[in-house]
């Protein structure tokens, strides 16, 4: 008795696409499939096609090449972004960071947690410490609030301070203070990784590290970055080719840390020395966590095309 299975009948592609008013009239679900899944392969023809033309011109007149790409430029987020008035905008007031770009003062860093901190704040204090050229760690006491800590940092010349957040045992947050008179500036910290959870990771030197700013282009976001600025001394150590690097995108800041490697005379490699972090502003305050100046509201996330930073 013969079998009554029979071969699935092979999808062929029509010589033309089908029309959208086509496959809304079929009923028969799968020959709806059967046509779009057609209708894709003939788009996809004529796409690979056209692009194999285009190259073949694009080789004999390079000017078409460079032509195309000025014309084709993608619409990204960033480049829908809201028009701000203060990009590229000279910081206007009283500029607490004056003495260090003028070089008046060097960077003196006191690193300290929470009240009642756990492993991993302090293993991250670590990991600052050895970022952060003359920095030190101090251990916080129960009974001292953050000005108290403040005033205790500016009468032995420390230029600022950071506090170290966690709750349930885990780091959400770090708080930068400028001294001797502010500002105070408050981010959330996630995606923490240590160097040891970094594969293939390199081992830090002692050498001052170059710091690169990335899109830090607002009022707001140059004063974030002068304050970023002002935790490193004003001359790196090439020698340790050691790199700091605090990249803006999206009111996000990424910190990486990389060693760059000579490998050969034209390209150079980076080997990741961590950790790993991300931080979000989430309030600025005049002086030393007084009277709050910016903060992140849940409805400015509404708009995905306006940044503050």
């Amino acid at each position: 008795m013969p079998s009554r299975k029979t071969k699935g009948k092979k999808k062929s592609a029509p010589s033309a696409p089908v029309p959208k008013d086509a496959l809304n009239n079929v009923k028969n679900k799968i020959k709806r499939e059967n046509l779009l899944y057609a209708a894709k392969k003939v788009h996809n023809v004529s796409k690979h096609k056209a692009r194999k033309e285009r190259l073949k011109m694009e080789e004999a007149d390079q000017q078409l090449k460079e032509e195309r790409l000025a014309n084709n430029i993608p619409s990204t987020i960033e480049r829908m972004r809201v028009y701000d008035e203060t990009v590229d905008a000279a910081i206007e007031g009283e500029d607490e960071f004056e003495e260090y770009f003028k070089n008046k003062t060097a960077p003196k860093v006191l690193i300290t947690t929470s009240k009642f901190a756990r492993a991993q704040a302090y293993e991250l204090s670590d990991q600052l410490i050895n970022i952060i050229p003359g920095s030190e760690f101090v251990k916080r006491g129960h009974k001292f609030s953050m000005k108290e800590i403040a005033k205790f940092c500016i009468n032995r010349d420390y230029t600022d301070l950071i506090v170290i957040s966690e709750d349930k045992k885990v780091v959400n947050g770090l708080t930068f203070v400028h001294l001797p008179a502010g500002p105070t500036m408050f981010f959330t910290l996630s995606s923490l990784r240590m160097p040891k959870q970094i594969s293939g990771h390199g081992r830090a030197t002692s050498h001052v590290p170059e710091l690169i700013l990335n899109n830090f282009s607002t009022r707001l976001g140059m004063t974030v970055g002068r304050l970023f600025q002002s935790l490193f001394p004003q001359t790196p150590e090439f020698v340790g080719r050691q790199v700091v690097t605090l990249h803006n995108q999206r009111d996000f800041i990424f910190f990486r840390r990389h060693r760059y490697l000579f490998k050969e005379t034209e390209r150079v490699g980076l080997q990741e020395l961590g950790p790993q972090f991300t931080l979000r502003l989430r309030r600025v305050q005049r002086g030393i966590a007084d009277e709050m100046e910016w903060e992140h509201r849940p409805e400015m996330d509404k708009e995905k095309k306006k940044f503050h930073l």
